[in-house]
């Protein structure tokens, strides 16, 4: 068998962010793999798109919500191999923090089995991957610092 071809893929998402009626911050995660993991909206940056333009774009495809970028959150990357065509990726994906400024919790994507708003203080518990776990740390410390960034 040849050695894999490598590609390198960029990605751009976000946490998202706003105050309830209680005024404690909620954040919208995404349920895959029918509804067996919860997540971080993210997706592929388009040609020449600007990542912070793609991480807007994402989050509202992904949850039916517009966010506003408050801050970075910085970067994960990861390796997988698609077998059937020999290829090894590396994908890096770019995460912002954003204030939810619009937009109304929807399941249209196809990619996304579920959209939910979770109290930011529950997010870690439900996030599955550790990368994400890592990015929503950050987020929880600058959200509490910041009292909701009103």
């Amino acid at each position: 068998m040849k050695p894999a071809r490598i590609k390198y893929l960029r990605s751009a998402g976000g946490v998202i962010f706003r105050l309830n009626e209680k005024k404690s911050p909620e954040v919208a995660l995404i349920a895959v793999k029918n509804r067996k993991l919860w997540t971080l909206p993210k997706g592929m940056v388009d040609k020449g798109e600007d990542i912070s333009v793609a991480a807007i774009r994402e989050v509202k495809e992904e949850t039916g919500l517009i966010g506003n970028i408050i801050d970075e959150l910085g970067e994960s990357s990861y390796w997988f191999y698609q077998k059937d065509k020999n290829v090894k990726y590396k994908k890096t994906v770019h995460y912002f923090l954003m204030k939810h400024i619009g937009g109304e919790i929807n399941n249209d994507c196809s990619e996304v089995d579920d959209v939910a708003w979770v109290p930011l203080d529950e997010a870690l518990d439900r996030l599955f991957y550790r990368s994400d776990k890592i990015i929503m740390q950050k987020a929880y410390r600058i959200v509490n610092a910041a009292k909701g960034l009103d």
